[in-house]
Protein backbone atom coordinates (compact mmCIF):
# COMPACT_ATOMS: atom_id res chain seq x y z
CA UNK A 1 0.00 0.00 0.00
CA UNK A 2 1.09 3.81 -0.59
CA UNK A 3 1.99 5.73 2.29
CA UNK A 4 -0.14 8.54 3.15
CA UNK A 5 1.12 11.78 5.06
CA UNK A 6 -1.37 14.63 6.49
CA UNK A 7 -1.80 17.17 3.88
CA UNK A 8 -2.39 19.17 6.28
CA UNK A 9 1.30 19.08 8.87
CA UNK A 10 3.05 16.31 6.65
CA UNK A 11 2.74 13.77 9.63
CA UNK A 12 2.81 9.95 8.49
CA UNK A 13 -0.43 8.22 8.66
CA UNK A 14 -1.71 4.93 8.34
CA UNK A 15 -4.69 3.58 6.30
CA UNK A 16 -7.13 3.25 9.19
CA UNK A 17 -6.05 6.70 10.95
CA UNK A 18 -9.21 8.78 11.38
CA UNK A 19 -7.29 11.61 13.19
CA UNK A 20 -3.79 12.64 12.99
CA UNK A 21 -1.81 12.47 16.19
CA UNK A 22 0.35 16.03 15.15
CA UNK A 23 -1.92 18.15 14.23
CA UNK A 24 -5.33 16.89 15.49
CA UNK A 25 -7.30 17.07 12.34
CA UNK A 26 -10.22 14.74 11.11
CA UNK A 27 -8.84 12.23 8.32
CA UNK A 28 -10.80 10.50 5.67
CA UNK A 29 -9.62 7.94 2.90
CA UNK A 30 -11.68 9.71 -0.56
CA UNK A 31 -11.88 6.35 -2.62
CA UNK A 32 -12.60 8.62 -5.69
CA UNK A 33 -8.89 9.54 -5.20
CA UNK A 34 -7.32 6.69 -3.67
CA UNK A 35 -5.72 9.15 -1.07
CA UNK A 36 -6.19 9.82 2.82
CA UNK A 37 -7.09 13.85 3.04
CA UNK A 38 -7.09 15.47 5.80
CA UNK A 39 -10.41 17.06 6.47
CA UNK A 40 -12.61 19.92 7.87
CA UNK A 41 -16.52 20.73 7.83
CA UNK A 42 -17.52 23.33 4.70
CA UNK A 43 -19.03 26.10 6.71
CA UNK A 44 -23.15 26.52 6.95
CA UNK A 45 -23.04 23.16 5.27
CA UNK A 46 -23.84 20.65 8.11
CA UNK A 47 -22.52 17.17 7.69
CA UNK A 48 -20.41 17.89 4.54
CA UNK A 49 -16.42 17.95 4.76
CA UNK A 50 -14.16 19.34 1.94
CA UNK A 51 -10.11 18.75 2.40
CA UNK A 52 -8.46 20.66 4.46
CA UNK A 53 -4.98 21.58 2.58
CA UNK A 54 -2.35 24.51 4.26
CA UNK A 55 -5.83 25.22 5.61
CA UNK A 56 -7.21 26.63 2.48
CA UNK A 57 -9.57 24.97 0.01
CA UNK A 58 -8.34 24.66 -3.40
CA UNK A 59 -10.64 25.68 -6.42
CA UNK A 60 -13.34 23.34 -6.96
CA UNK A 61 -12.18 21.29 -4.72
CA UNK A 62 -14.90 18.08 -4.29
CA UNK A 63 -16.85 17.29 -1.04
CA UNK A 64 -18.03 14.80 0.76
CA UNK A 65 -19.93 13.36 3.77
CA UNK A 66 -18.77 10.91 6.19
CA UNK A 67 -19.31 7.09 5.71
CA UNK A 68 -22.84 6.24 7.92
CA UNK A 69 -20.88 3.52 9.53
CA UNK A 70 -18.78 5.97 11.21
CA UNK A 71 -21.20 8.75 12.06
CA UNK A 72 -23.50 5.82 13.21
CA UNK A 73 -20.82 3.05 15.11
CA UNK A 74 -17.45 5.04 14.48
CA UNK A 75 -16.19 2.05 12.43
CA UNK A 76 -15.31 3.20 8.78
CA UNK A 77 -12.60 5.93 7.43
CA UNK A 78 -13.99 6.21 4.08
CA UNK A 79 -15.78 9.44 3.07
CA UNK A 80 -18.83 9.25 0.12
CA UNK A 81 -18.57 12.42 -2.32
CA UNK A 82 -21.81 14.59 -1.87
CA UNK A 83 -23.65 13.76 -5.21
CA UNK A 84 -23.88 10.21 -4.07
CA UNK A 85 -27.04 8.57 -3.03
CA UNK A 86 -25.88 6.31 -1.26
CA UNK A 87 -25.21 6.50 2.63
CA UNK A 88 -22.99 4.12 2.65
CA UNK A 89 -19.21 4.25 1.13
CA UNK A 90 -17.88 2.10 -2.09
CA UNK A 91 -16.85 -0.67 0.98
CA UNK A 92 -18.91 -0.80 3.21
CA UNK A 93 -22.40 -1.26 0.86
CA UNK A 94 -20.54 -3.97 -0.73
CA UNK A 95 -21.65 -5.64 2.32
CA UNK A 96 -25.26 -6.86 3.07
CA UNK A 97 -25.73 -8.85 6.37
CA UNK A 98 -24.03 -7.88 9.72
CA UNK A 99 -23.68 -9.97 12.80
CA UNK A 100 -25.66 -9.02 15.53
CA UNK A 101 -24.12 -6.00 17.18
CA UNK A 102 -26.28 -6.28 20.18
CA UNK A 103 -23.80 -8.84 20.72
CA UNK A 104 -20.91 -6.96 22.49
CA UNK A 105 -18.28 -8.57 21.11
CA UNK A 106 -19.37 -8.60 17.50
CA UNK A 107 -19.31 -5.01 17.18
CA UNK A 108 -15.36 -5.18 17.45
CA UNK A 109 -15.35 -8.34 15.35
CA UNK A 110 -17.42 -6.31 12.50
CA UNK A 111 -14.76 -3.59 12.63
CA UNK A 112 -11.76 -5.91 12.28
CA UNK A 113 -13.36 -7.50 9.20
CA UNK A 114 -14.33 -4.20 7.52
CA UNK A 115 -10.98 -2.63 8.01
CA UNK A 116 -9.55 -5.57 6.02
CA UNK A 117 -12.24 -5.49 3.68
CA UNK A 118 -11.36 -1.92 2.81
CA UNK A 119 -7.53 -3.04 2.31
CA UNK A 120 -8.94 -5.58 0.34
CA UNK A 121 -10.58 -2.52 -1.70
CA UNK A 122 -7.49 -0.55 -2.06
CA UNK A 123 -5.68 -3.15 -3.66
CA UNK A 124 -8.27 -4.15 -6.07
CA UNK A 125 -9.03 -0.67 -6.81
CA UNK A 126 -5.32 -0.34 -7.91
CA UNK A 127 -5.71 -3.27 -9.87
CA UNK A 128 -8.69 -1.56 -11.90
CA UNK A 129 -11.01 -4.21 -10.88
CA UNK A 130 -13.57 -2.27 -8.73
CA UNK A 131 -15.02 1.19 -9.15
CA UNK A 132 -14.12 3.93 -6.82
CA UNK A 133 -17.32 6.08 -7.52
CA UNK A 134 -19.83 3.42 -8.87
CA UNK A 135 -22.82 5.09 -10.65
CA UNK A 136 -25.57 5.88 -8.61
CA UNK A 137 -24.72 4.92 -5.63
CA UNK A 138 -24.55 1.47 -6.76
CA UNK A 139 -22.13 -1.41 -5.52
CA UNK A 140 -19.08 -2.95 -7.16
CA UNK A 141 -17.35 -6.15 -6.82
CA UNK A 142 -18.04 -9.05 -4.81
CA UNK A 143 -20.66 -8.63 -2.25
CA UNK A 144 -19.91 -10.07 1.82
CA UNK A 145 -21.98 -11.41 4.16
CA UNK A 146 -20.44 -10.83 8.14
CA UNK A 147 -22.16 -13.25 9.96
CA UNK A 148 -21.60 -14.94 13.63
CA UNK A 149 -22.71 -18.60 15.00
CA UNK A 150 -25.86 -19.19 16.27
CA UNK A 151 -26.68 -22.33 18.85
CA UNK A 152 -26.72 -25.16 15.95
CA UNK A 153 -25.79 -23.18 13.23
CA UNK A 154 -22.46 -22.87 12.11
CA UNK A 155 -20.98 -19.82 9.60
CA UNK A 156 -18.84 -20.98 7.18
CA UNK A 157 -16.35 -18.93 5.22
CA UNK A 158 -16.93 -19.30 1.80
CA UNK A 159 -17.94 -17.70 -1.72
CA UNK A 160 -21.08 -18.93 -3.34
CA UNK A 161 -22.69 -16.86 -6.59
CA UNK A 162 -20.58 -13.91 -6.29
CA UNK A 163 -21.62 -13.51 -2.36
CA UNK A 164 -18.62 -14.10 0.39
CA UNK A 165 -19.83 -15.06 3.62
CA UNK A 166 -17.24 -14.50 6.92
CA UNK A 167 -17.79 -16.12 10.02
CA UNK A 168 -16.20 -13.16 12.11
CA UNK A 169 -14.91 -15.48 14.40
CA UNK A 170 -12.16 -15.37 12.54
CA UNK A 171 -11.38 -11.76 13.60
CA UNK A 172 -10.72 -12.96 16.81
CA UNK A 173 -6.85 -13.59 17.28
CA UNK A 174 -7.11 -16.59 19.47
CA UNK A 175 -10.10 -18.37 17.30
CA UNK A 176 -7.51 -18.21 14.36
CA UNK A 177 -4.65 -19.30 16.27
CA UNK A 178 -6.99 -22.21 17.37
CA UNK A 179 -7.77 -23.09 13.65
CA UNK A 180 -4.76 -22.11 12.27
CA UNK A 181 -3.06 -25.02 13.91
CA UNK A 182 -6.32 -27.50 13.86
CA UNK A 183 -6.40 -26.94 10.29
CA UNK A 184 -1.88 -27.12 10.05
CA UNK A 185 -2.21 -24.05 8.13
CA UNK A 186 1.07 -21.51 8.50
CA UNK A 187 -0.64 -18.59 7.30
CA UNK A 188 -3.99 -17.35 8.41
CA UNK A 189 -4.83 -14.21 8.44
CA UNK A 190 -8.37 -12.05 8.19
CA UNK A 191 -7.42 -10.05 4.92
CA UNK A 192 -5.41 -13.56 3.33
CA UNK A 193 -9.47 -14.93 3.47
CA UNK A 194 -10.89 -11.98 2.19
CA UNK A 195 -8.26 -11.97 -0.43
CA UNK A 196 -8.76 -15.77 -0.82
CA UNK A 197 -12.59 -15.68 -1.28
CA UNK A 198 -11.99 -12.58 -3.93
CA UNK A 199 -10.36 -14.87 -6.10
CA UNK A 200 -13.63 -17.13 -5.90
CA UNK A 201 -15.39 -14.02 -6.97
CA UNK A 202 -13.20 -12.98 -9.90
CA UNK A 203 -12.41 -16.57 -11.14
CA UNK A 204 -15.99 -16.63 -13.22
CA UNK A 205 -14.83 -13.30 -14.39
CA UNK A 206 -11.28 -13.30 -15.31
CA UNK A 207 -11.06 -16.98 -16.88
CA UNK A 208 -14.47 -18.61 -18.15
CA UNK A 209 -16.16 -15.18 -18.86
CA UNK A 210 -12.57 -13.90 -20.39
CA UNK A 211 -11.90 -17.23 -22.55
CA UNK A 212 -9.26 -18.44 -20.51
CA UNK A 213 -10.83 -22.07 -19.82
CA UNK A 214 -8.85 -24.20 -21.70
CA UNK A 215 -5.76 -22.29 -20.87
CA UNK A 216 -6.90 -22.28 -16.78
CA UNK A 217 -7.25 -26.36 -17.15
CA UNK A 218 -3.87 -26.66 -18.87
CA UNK A 219 -2.45 -24.81 -15.70
CA UNK A 220 -4.71 -25.77 -12.53
CA UNK A 221 -6.52 -28.95 -13.57
CA UNK A 222 -10.06 -29.25 -14.79
CA UNK A 223 -12.40 -27.55 -12.15
CA UNK A 224 -15.34 -29.84 -13.29
CA UNK A 225 -13.86 -31.91 -11.00
CA UNK A 226 -16.42 -32.91 -7.82
CA UNK A 227 -16.01 -29.98 -5.52
CA UNK A 228 -17.22 -31.60 -2.31
CA UNK A 229 -15.39 -34.88 -3.12
CA UNK A 230 -12.27 -33.23 -3.74
CA UNK A 231 -12.55 -31.64 -0.45
CA UNK A 232 -13.85 -34.64 1.44
CA UNK A 233 -10.43 -36.26 0.11
CA UNK A 234 -7.92 -32.99 1.19
CA UNK A 235 -9.32 -33.49 4.99
CA UNK A 236 -8.71 -36.68 4.95
CA UNK A 237 -5.49 -38.36 6.86
CA UNK A 238 -3.69 -38.71 4.09
CA UNK A 239 -5.45 -35.96 1.67
CA UNK A 240 -2.45 -33.53 0.95
CA UNK A 241 -0.10 -35.20 -1.81
CA UNK A 242 3.35 -35.15 -1.04
CA UNK A 243 5.76 -32.83 -2.71
CA UNK A 244 3.14 -30.57 -3.01
CA UNK A 245 5.60 -27.39 -2.87
CA UNK A 246 6.36 -28.52 -6.41
CA UNK A 247 3.23 -27.30 -7.79
CA UNK A 248 1.29 -24.98 -5.75
CA UNK A 249 1.60 -21.85 -3.39
CA UNK A 250 0.16 -23.75 -0.47
CA UNK A 251 -1.27 -27.19 0.86
CA UNK A 252 -4.75 -26.53 0.63
CA UNK A 253 -4.45 -25.33 -3.10
CA UNK A 254 -4.14 -29.28 -3.95
CA UNK A 255 -7.51 -29.15 -2.85
CA UNK A 256 -9.18 -28.42 -6.21
CA UNK A 257 -8.23 -26.02 -9.29
CA UNK A 258 -10.52 -23.73 -7.86
CA UNK A 259 -8.82 -23.79 -4.95
CA UNK A 260 -5.21 -22.94 -6.26
CA UNK A 261 -6.70 -20.63 -8.15
CA UNK A 262 -8.12 -18.53 -5.22
CA UNK A 263 -5.03 -19.43 -3.15
CA UNK A 264 -2.82 -18.27 -6.15
CA UNK A 265 -4.67 -15.01 -6.60
CA UNK A 266 -4.55 -14.36 -2.77
CA UNK A 267 -0.66 -14.58 -3.17
CA UNK A 268 -0.72 -12.25 -5.90
CA UNK A 269 -2.57 -9.78 -4.12
CA UNK A 270 0.37 -10.15 -1.38
CA UNK A 271 3.10 -9.55 -3.26
CA UNK A 272 2.17 -6.86 -5.34
CA UNK A 273 0.74 -4.84 -1.92
CA UNK A 274 4.17 -5.76 -0.10
CA UNK A 275 6.15 -4.52 -2.92
CA UNK A 276 3.91 -1.30 -3.21
CA UNK A 277 4.45 -1.18 0.37
CA UNK A 278 8.12 -1.38 0.00
CA UNK A 279 8.15 0.78 -2.76
CA UNK A 280 6.76 3.76 -1.28
CA UNK A 281 9.05 3.54 1.59
CA UNK A 282 11.62 3.80 -0.85
CA UNK A 283 13.26 0.27 0.08
CA UNK A 284 16.50 -0.68 -1.75
CA UNK A 285 17.19 -3.94 -2.18
CA UNK A 286 21.46 -5.21 -1.93
CA UNK A 287 21.04 -8.83 -0.83
CA UNK A 288 23.92 -10.44 -2.94
CA UNK A 289 22.53 -13.87 -4.14
CA UNK A 290 18.48 -13.89 -3.17
CA UNK A 291 17.64 -13.09 -6.81
CA UNK A 292 17.97 -9.02 -6.95
CA UNK A 293 20.17 -7.00 -8.19
CA UNK A 294 22.25 -5.21 -5.19
CA UNK A 295 21.22 -1.64 -4.96
CA UNK A 296 18.15 -2.35 -6.74
CA UNK A 297 15.39 0.04 -5.33
CA UNK A 298 11.89 -1.74 -5.24
CA UNK A 299 9.48 -0.50 -8.26
CA UNK A 300 5.65 0.40 -7.53
CA UNK A 301 4.32 -2.51 -9.07
CA UNK A 302 1.52 -0.21 -10.26
CA UNK A 303 3.82 2.18 -12.04
CA UNK A 304 4.51 0.99 -15.80
CA UNK A 305 8.01 -0.57 -14.88
CA UNK A 306 6.68 -2.49 -12.48
CA UNK A 307 4.23 -4.52 -14.54
CA UNK A 308 6.71 -6.89 -15.52
CA UNK A 309 5.97 -10.21 -14.11
CA UNK A 310 9.59 -10.98 -14.15
CA UNK A 311 10.73 -7.76 -12.32
CA UNK A 312 8.49 -8.35 -9.40
CA UNK A 313 9.37 -11.96 -8.87
CA UNK A 314 13.00 -11.05 -8.89
CA UNK A 315 12.36 -8.24 -6.37
CA UNK A 316 10.13 -10.35 -4.30
CA UNK A 317 12.76 -13.21 -3.08
CA UNK A 318 14.88 -10.65 -1.51
CA UNK A 319 12.07 -8.68 -0.09
CA UNK A 320 10.49 -11.18 1.51
CA UNK A 321 13.87 -12.33 3.19
CA UNK A 322 14.12 -9.05 4.48
CA UNK A 323 10.89 -9.33 5.34
CA UNK A 324 11.80 -12.42 7.55
CA UNK A 325 14.93 -11.14 8.77
CA UNK A 326 13.27 -8.51 10.46
CA UNK A 327 10.25 -10.66 11.88
CA UNK A 328 13.23 -13.30 13.38
CA UNK A 329 15.25 -9.55 14.88
CA UNK A 330 12.07 -9.07 16.73
CA UNK A 331 11.45 -13.10 18.29
CA UNK A 332 8.63 -13.72 15.29
CA UNK A 333 7.94 -16.49 13.18
CA UNK A 334 8.40 -15.57 9.33
CA UNK A 335 5.73 -13.20 7.68
CA UNK A 336 6.02 -15.63 5.01
CA UNK A 337 6.68 -19.12 5.34
CA UNK A 338 6.52 -19.73 1.81
CA UNK A 339 9.25 -21.01 -1.14
CA UNK A 340 7.38 -20.57 -4.50
CA UNK A 341 8.69 -23.07 -6.91
CA UNK A 342 8.90 -22.50 -10.56
CA UNK A 343 5.15 -23.94 -11.12
CA UNK A 344 3.68 -22.02 -8.10
CA UNK A 345 5.01 -18.81 -10.60
CA UNK A 346 3.76 -19.67 -13.61
CA UNK A 347 0.25 -19.66 -12.14
CA UNK A 348 0.54 -16.47 -10.50
CA UNK A 349 2.07 -15.16 -14.08
CA UNK A 350 -1.43 -16.57 -15.07
CA UNK A 351 -3.25 -14.45 -12.42
CA UNK A 352 -1.04 -11.33 -13.17
CA UNK A 353 -2.08 -11.75 -17.35
CA UNK A 354 -5.49 -12.61 -16.25
CA UNK A 355 -5.65 -9.35 -14.88
CA UNK A 356 -3.83 -7.05 -16.67
CA UNK A 357 -6.01 -8.20 -20.02
CA UNK A 358 -9.29 -6.79 -18.20
CA UNK A 359 -7.55 -3.88 -15.75
CA UNK A 360 -9.05 -0.34 -16.21
CA UNK A 361 -6.88 2.37 -15.15
CA UNK A 362 -7.23 3.31 -11.27
CA UNK A 363 -7.13 6.99 -10.00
Amino acid sequence: MRTFACDHCGHALFFENVQCLRCGSTLAFLPDRLALAAIEPVADRAGLWQRRAGGRREAGEAVYRLCRNNVEHQACNFAVPQDDPNPLCVSCRQTRILPDLSVPQNHGRWYRAEAAKRRLFYTLARLGLVATRPPGGQRDGPVFEFLADLPGQQVLTGHREGVITLNVAEADETERVRRRVALHEPYRTLLGHLRHESGHFYWDRLVPAAGRATEFRAMFGDERADYQQALAVHYAAAGVPAQWQDRHVSAYATAHPWEDWAETWAHYLHMVDLLETASAFGTRLAVAGAGGIPGQTVTDPFDADGRDFSRLVQQWVPLTLLLNSLNRSLGQDDAYPFALSTHALDKLRFVHDAIRGTRQPAP
